[in-house]
């Protein structure tokens, strides 16, 4: 998920081309006090003619609290990204607020309810310590993410780079998602000069079950999909399980074994979530 700035022109023409899975455009944290007016109707003219190709299109409002979030709204919601990002989300109560706000804006201009997701950042300790029922609130909230920075400044640390301060935040976040079966976006890594470091978070993101990870700058982009590809070996044994599961399923069993190792359902899912990730279908 690329961050583009909603006051930047040049980037949001040319999101589409830089080969992120999505794009977070972004009237938040990208955009000074004095710029928040002009960035909403940029981002809102441009949404309308620009061509993104095959990217999901997230768009970061401001908070309700601010004098900008229900502008924003009003601006953004009829144009149906594929989700709107709300930042600093601490309750359910307050996700359920912000959908109330986005329904009545969709039935104000006859659209559904049932297209654009709703994506909550997690920022404080607070959100942290909700983000159960913050994901699991609405059918609507197809998503969490980690904001680092800000979660680092509301607990009083510094952010390193080992991110030993959030690592409970993470976790926790990445179980919330599960628990909800949505996806779940890891923090920026600040250093774009750093690829080593970005390599090494981005590793550890996946182990401990983000199923992306946001960017701050198009030339951290190929790393994390390196990291997040399926290698070649790793394709070859999901397939080898998926194909022996399919015809043992057809024989009427379960449980079987591939080179001495027991294989059953978890392991099967496991082999054809890489499958899916590659885009490999298995046919016997």
């Amino acid at each position: 998920m690329l961050y583009i700035p909603g006051n930047n022109p040049a980037m949001l023409q040319q999101g589409g081309v830089y080969g992120a899975d999505s794009l977070l455009l972004d009237l938040e944290d990208a955009v000074a006090l004095n710029q928040k007016d002009a960035a909403r109707i940029l981002l809102r003219n441009l949404m309308q003619s620009i061509d993104f190709y095959d990217a999901e299109v997230c768009v970061r409002i401001n908070h309700l609290s601010t004098p900008f979030g229900l502008a924003d709204l009003e601006a953004i919601v009829p144009l149906q990204p594929h989700a709107i990002r709300y930042p600093k989300t601490e309750s359910a109560e307050e996700l359920m607020a912000l959908i109330q706000i986005i329904e009545r804006i969709e039935d104000e201009h006859n659209l559904p309810h049932d297209q654009m997701e709703v994506h909550a950042m997690i920022e404080t300790a607070l959100g942290v310590q909700n983000v159960f029922s913050i994901a699991g609130c609405s059918p609507r909230v197809g998503a969490l993410t980690i904001g680092g920075q800000d979660l680092t400044a509301d607990m009083n640390i510094v952010y390193t780079p080992d991110g030993a301060g959030i690592d409970f935040a993470r976790k926790r976040i990445v179980m919330a998602a599960k628990a909800w079966k949505i996806d779940v976006i890891d923090t920026v890594f600040p250093d774009i000069n750093d690829e080593e470091g970005l390599i090494k978070e981005t590793e550890y993101a996946k182990k401990i079950g983000f199923t992306g990870k946001a960017v701050i700058n198009p030339r951290q982009i190929d790393v994390i999909h390196e990291v997040y590809t399926p290698t070649d070996e790793e394709i070859r044994k999901a397939y080898k399980i998926v194909k022996e599961f399919l015809v043992n399923r057809e024989a009427g069993i379960g449980v079987f074994a591939i080179d001495g190792k027991m294989i059953d359902a978890p392991v099967v899912a496991r082999a054809q979530y890489i499958l899916d990730l590659a885009n490999v279908t298995v046919e016997i």
